[in-house]
């Protein structure tokens, strides 16, 4: 078709062939990421397999480049080399250099002598500004661990585009706050239909992030390159359908790096059963997060290893015995026990009382809500790192 305000009198039911991408159109990101993939393949870089936007070139060092539609990050083991790409990149393409990243995406990133501290501090002030909600009444937890929540509980709002618009808003706001997670998980759950209560429920979380503003994840330079998961699955607590909530977080040493709250998409009928789905949706993750560590020239120091609450979960992921009453989850049996039986993977237990998972798949108390969030890996940024 014809670009709009264009009108060829002459020839008025042609269309157009377009020879060349143009910005705005649906096939330009598209046709961007390929002329650029084709021109750092060119220069010997190795896309990657596990994450398409990834490129590596090892070289007499090693050089990363990671692209988001036309953002993008380098970074490298030799800061000359790094120069000497941004150099060719140039020549090559139309780029603004802005130096060593400090905001990305809205994410707001700060080095220092012992690691990199992330956080999302202006993105919360403008979500708090654009709501009325900066000078609220800060709380200590996001949400209430009582009553609990219910599509029919509270009365339906008459325009509901507000709620899903800080919904939306707080589910990016998670990529460096695991501590608000289970309670936007939730929330989501009423998309469609939110009440009053559900309302009240988010302005909660806003309340909480007005009082925990530059509060994120610290990744320490000098952590152990292990890496390990807690998984957990709040078995039935949903009163709407009994759905069950599953959760991990991944660590690599003692720094988190993905965590994620879901509802499951069925019913399980046995705590053993809720609690073992997770343990495959967290070994995809291990396996997905290891062969990308692989591809970035990282070689982990030990197995990896899930840790798990339930006994029940533990046992079954070791015995090479399959039992009749769970063969409805044999798929996710069969990953599990190969990762297991191959050596690659360790289930093991521990207490609920080390569970860092708790705080992914239910509203706890206050006084648990902060250790647990402590343990977490979430805290405040230090001074230097509290500007705006």
């Amino acid at each position: 078709m014809k670009p709009l305000g264009f009108v060829d009198r002459d020839r008025p039911h042609y269309v157009c062939r377009l020879h060349k991408a143009l910005y705005g159109v649906k096939q330009a990101p598209r046709a961007w990421y390929q002329e650029l993939r084709s021109y750092l393949l060119t220069l010997g870089f190795v896309n990657s397999v596990a994450d398409t936007s990834l490129f590596t070139l090892h070289r007499h060092g090693t050089t990363y480049v990671l692209v988001y539609v036309d953002d993008i990050l380098i970074t490298g083991s030799h800061g000359d080399q790094v120069s000497q790409f941004i150099s060719h990149l140039r020549a090559r393409f139309s780029l603004k250099d802005l130096g060593e990243m400090s905001y990305f995406l809205g994410l707001e990133a700060t080095r220092t002598s012992k690691g990199l501290y992330l956080m999302q501090k202006k993105y919360i002030v403008d979500l708090l500004i654009k709501t009325n909600m900066l000078h609220s009444r800060p709380v200590m937890v996001p949400m209430a661990s009582s009553p609990p929540l219910t599509i029919t509980c509270g009365t339906p709002l008459a325009n509901p585009s507000e709620y899903r618009t800080v919904i939306g808003s707080l589910e990016y706001l998670s990529f460096t706050r695991p501590d608000i997670a289970y309670p936007v998980n939730r929330l989501s759950q009423f998309m469609h239909s939110p009440t009053d209560l559900h309302w009240q429920a988010a302005k909660r979380i806003l309340r909480y992030l007005a009082g925990t503003p530059s509060h994120g994840i610290f990744i320490s330079s000098d952590s152990p390159t292990i890496l390990h998961a807690y998984f957990d699955a709040d078995w039935s607590r949903n009163l709407d359908n009994c759905v069950s909530t599953n959760a991990y977080i991944l660590y690599l040493g003692g720094n988190p790096i993905s965590w994620s709250s879901k509802k499951q998409r069925s019913v399980a009928r046995s705590s053993t059963e809720a609690e073992y789905r997770p343990v495959a949706n967290t070994a995809a993750e291990l396996s997905w997060v290891f062969t990308l560590l692989s591809e970035l020239g990282i070689t982990l120091t030990s197995p990896l290893v899930i840790y798990c609450d339930n006994v029940g979960a533990t046992y079954l992921s070791a015995n090479p015995v399959f039992h009749s009453r769970m063969k409805h989850i044999a798929i996710d049996f069969h990953f599990v026990r190969e990762y297991v039986q191959a050596g690659a993977l360790r289930v093991s237990h521990i207490s609920i009382h080390d569970q860092l998972a708790d705080v992914l798949t239910k509203p706890l108390p206050r006084q648990q809500f902060l250790d647990c969030t402590s343990k977490l890996g979430v805290a405040q940024a230090p001074p230097s790192c509290g500007g705006v």
